[in-house]
């Protein structure tokens, strides 16, 4: 018989002001280790890689975490969503890396989706 993952622990988080601020969290981390990856020279630099993969894994813990209260279908594509946004605005303010019409469309076009999933997703808490 198969355990529901709120029978197999206990909610703790809130859906309210708790569980968006880890979400935030989360995604500031998803942005950090993707930003630190840059600058591993793919795994070679080792303080740069390390970092990466600490921001990876607080990240993935905090959106565990966050999933504990909201439901899959809204905390992973704004996790995801988020990160990816963040990422791609980063890169362009802070390295430099060129904007282009179709870089724009589609950062608009992810966050429209994620704004999409969350309106037609039920508002329950994930327990």
């Amino acid at each position: 018989m198969a355990v529901s993952p709120c029978e197999a622990t206990t909610c703790t988080e809130t859906v309210g002001g708790r569980a968006w601020l880890l979400l935030a969290l989360a995604i500031s981390g998803e942005i950090a280790g993707a930003l630190a990856l840059r600058f591993s020279a793919g795994f070679s630099r080792l303080a740069p890689t390390l970092f990466a993969l600490a921001s990876f894994a607080v990240a993935l813990y905090l959106v565990s975490r966050v999933m504990r209260s909201l439901p899959v279908s809204i905390a992973y594509p704004i996790w995801a969503g988020g990160g990816t946004a963040g990422v791609a605005l980063l890169g362009v303010l802070a390295l430099g890396e060129p904007i282009t019409g179709i870089k724009v469309l589609g950062v608009v076009l992810v966050m429209a989706g994620v704004v999409l999933v969350n309106l037609v997703s039920e508002k329950r808490s994930g327990c």
